[in-house]
């Protein structure tokens, strides 16, 4: 790293026969997780053209001038946090061992891991919610979100190949057109919580009502897939 650039500890170096000047971070990784981080959430609460990379700088107590050093603008900050998104999801949902489980019971915890997931991580589908309104302009600039969801695809191929196999699900369904499905119906409970919640008068956010919207929805999935 040949540009100097400002430590997230307290405290200054000095050179001999210099003046003060700004320490070398002595983590990289534990920085640059700490700007997604919040990077993460200035974005999905304001979108692109809204966050400001002085509000991001001054909560992780870096500076503008590291930010930029370590993703190159504010677009690449931004691309970074979606990408960081998605990569969490996945490699969550890669713990879920779908291929020890009977294919029922695979798709029954993934419907539910999916439910849980997007309701205790409301910034991943404000993000997501953003990009749509950017038409996925950044995204499709990235070079590693097609590897990221591959496995999403390829665990519910799995499962459902070997729900075939045993007579379970019924023929004719695309995975890709499954994982949408599941998608949907969860995204919805986040998405247009406050909306659907004042018209109808409801608490979407209520454990109660979780509880029924996630039976709810395992119970259409399983009822879609099953012959």
């Amino acid at each position: 790293m040949n540009e100097t650039v400002r430590s997230e500890h307290a405290g200054t170096s000095k050179k001999k026969g210099s003046a003060k000047e700004p320490t070398r971070t002595n983590d990289p990784a534990r920085t640059t997780a700490n700007i997604l981080e919040v990077a993460i959430a200035e974005f999905s609460l304001k979108g692109l053209a809204g966050a400001r990379i002085d509000e991001i700088a001054a909560e992780t107590h870096t500076s503008k001038r590291m930010i930029y050093y370590y993703f190159g603008s504010k677009e690449g900050l931004y691309l970074a946090a979606l990408e960081e998104s998605y990569r969490r999801v996945r490699e969550t949902e890669s713990g879920l061992h779908l291929d020890d489980l009977a294919p029922v019971a695979a798709l029954q915890r993934l419907v539910e891991f999916t439910f849980d997931h997007h309701h205790g991580n409301e910034n991943y589908v404000r993000l997501v919610m953003a990009e749509n309104i950017n038409h996925g302009q950044f995204l499709a600039q990235s070079q590693s979100i097609q590897a990221l969801n591959v496995p999403a695809i390829s665990a519910i191929e799995r499962l459902y190949r070997r729900g075939l196999e045993d007579g379970i699900f019924r023929p004719g369904l695309d995975p890709i057109d499954i994982h949408a499905s599941i998608s949907a119906l969860c995204f919805f409970n986040v998405s247009n919580r406050y909306t659907f919640g004042l018209i109808f008068k409801r608490n979407m956010g209520a454990p109660d009502v979780l509880d029924q919207r996630k039976r709810t929805i395992v119970d259409m999935v399983l009822r879609f897939v099953k012959a």
